[in-house]
């Protein structure tokens, strides 16, 4: 079977064409594009992009330049760990050891004065102190204050 009667392929013709060398104009134009490129590649932080060479850009307008290949992978080893040669000087007060001995107990505050009378709870569970010679036990009772 010949490749004319297989349905979706098309055969025009021999995919090697030889390209016509540039002409000396076209060649001085192309340097002038191949700086501006590099400029261009500079500029936006593409170094590894430029053509270092006139040929390979040549290379690269024609179609014919094949990019390079990513370096390979390299397993990331870690450094090796430098030991320091340090005194250790022990702490004489540190936070995380217990004192010896024993310590008083803090006695609890209390309430020991005669102005407020009790807390009385407003709306919303809100504690307010309730005071000796004020209306507040009333607005607190009416909820008004």
């Amino acid at each position: 079977m010949s490749m004319h009667m297989i349905k979706g392929v098309q055969v025009h013709g021999s995919s090697h064409k030889k390209k016509k060398p540039y002409t000396e104009n076209q060649l001085k134009k192309l340097e002038t594009e191949w700086r501006q490129y590099n400029k261009n590649m500079r500029r936006t932080n593409s170094h590894d992009m430029q053509f270092h060479e006139f040929k390979d850009y040549v290379a690269y307008v024609r179609g014919e330049h094949k990019p390079r290949t990513k370096k390979e992978f390299i397993a990331y080893a870690p450094p090796k760990q430098i030991i320091r040669d340090t005194k250790k000087y022990p702490s004489l007060k540190t936070s995380d050891t217990v004192p010896s001995g024993s310590t008083a107990r803090k006695e609890p505050q209390k309430y020991t004065g005669d102005l407020i009378i009790g807390i009385g709870v407003m709306h919303k569970s809100n504690l307010v102190p309730i005071m000796r010679g004020t209306e507040e036990a009333k607005d607190i009772a009416s909820m008004r204050r």
